[in-house]
């Protein structure tokens, strides 16, 4: 039975671009790879026949010579590689099935194949900001400076002297790798000539010598939101690294980290501030007045017999929610001051109280009780 024509097979136009041929072989090869049609028997042989159809199209010589003299190119040894379909039907299948599954898991593995990789895309950048607590309050429009790849306007990013196009590599067709057969399997390997870029620059652009990008700070202007906090994230698309050869740029990722304050700790939208207040106050009970993140002052009612340790909310004075919702509150907790460096009347003084506070003191009392009951079990 004749041959039928390789372009009709893969359902091609002759003169079909390599890009086009790969396209249509990898459409024929999933439509009719054995593992989904169980049910026809026809469908091995025809997957191998696209399979030896693509093995001659994609090389540019073999392709060549098949558009001059057809099969008969191939026939008596021609070709270099055997004969095609004939003795190397397993080697064919392995070839066609390591396409496939690089067609469609290749996104998945970090990229398809060094072809496609031609136009690399940029690196994401990483910018550790740090802000003050009052910054994250209200938010800030910042000027940063990022060391990052830009394109090269001498060659417009293609990495040519003049701006020139890249040319497909003879090596591997465009591919970005080639192939050697060991056996039954199929051994891939990066394309030594162009890199696994799949295209090659015969007259590389002098200012970048052939990247088609060069290293430059670049002064950009950030919003900073209010309610950010250390480990907040920014991400300024299309801010990091321009890609290789004219490839899309990465993006800026700005991770936030908010100072220690010398006044107020955070918790996630709450505020404390640890206030002292003195013997006195604490005892007799008084107003202080406490400091507020956004600068302001509040007046705050101490109760008469307040204990250190004791807190009291003021709503609202809290950090802004990021994402919207109501403010925080602020948390003011108390320290009762022991006082120190007494004057001798001081001491009197005090001496004199503590010889009338015997009923002031409950909670002393109701410990020392507990403990005198503690060791009187103890000597029973």
């Amino acid at each position: 039975m004749a041959k039928r024509d390789y372009y009709d097979v893969l359902g091609l136009a002759r003169g079909a671009s390599p890009d086009e041929i790969k396209k249509a072989y990898r459409t024929k090869a999933k439509e009719l790879h054995p593992d989904r049609n169980s049910d026809n028997p026809d469908a091995e042989s025809q997957f191998k026949e696209a399979n030896e159809a693509y093995e001659i199209l994609k090389d540019a010589e073999k392709k060549a010579a098949y558009d001059r003299y057809g099969h008969a190119a191939f026939e008596g040894g021609m070709g270099g590689g055997g004969r095609p379909g004939a003795g190397g039907g397993q080697g064919d299948f392995a070839s066609a099935f390591s396409d496939v599954f690089d067609d469609l898991f290749g996104d998945f593995m970090g990229g398809r194949g060094g072809g496609r990789g031609r136009a690399a895309r940029g690196a994401d950048l990483r910018y550790n900001l740090r802000i003050t607590l009052e910054e994250a309050y209200s938010g800030l429009q910042k000027t940063i400076n990022v060391p990052t790849s830009v394109a090269c306007s001498s060659c417009s990013g293609s990495g040519a002297e003049g701006g020139a196009e890249p040319q497909t590599c003879p090596t591997c067709s465009g591919m970005g790798k080639v192939r050697a057969q060991q056996g039954f399997f199929t051994v891939e390997r990066t394309c030594p000539t162009c890199g696994g870029l799949g295209q090659i620059i015969k007259n590389p652009c002098k200012v970048c010598s052939g990247q088609g990008r060069v290293h430059k700070d670049r002064a950009l202007s950030v919003n900073i939101p209010a309610g950010v906090e250390t480990g907040t994230r920014i991400r300024l698309a299309g801010e990091g690294e321009a890609g290789m050869r004219g490839g899309p740029t990465g993006d800026l990722y700005i991770f936030i980290e908010v100072t220690k304050h010398d006044l107020f700790e955070r918790e996630n939208i709450n505020l404390f501030c640890r206030v002292p207040v003195s013997m006195a106050t604490a005892a007799l009970g008084g107003d202080i007045e406490v400091p507020t993140i956004d600068g302001g002052r509040s007046r705050v009612k101490i109760p008469a017999g307040s204990q250190s340790g004791r807190q009291m909310r003021l709503r609202s004075k809290g950090m802004p929610a990021l994402r919207g919702g109501p403010a925080g509150d602020m948390f003011i907790e108390l320290a009762v001051e022991t006082p120190v460096n007494l004057t001798s009347r001081q001491k009197e003084l005090l001496q004199e109280f503590e010889d009338l506070s015997e009923d002031n003191n409950p909670e002393s009392k109701s410990f020392f009780s507990s403990v005198k009951h503690f060791w009187d079990s103890m000597k029973g």
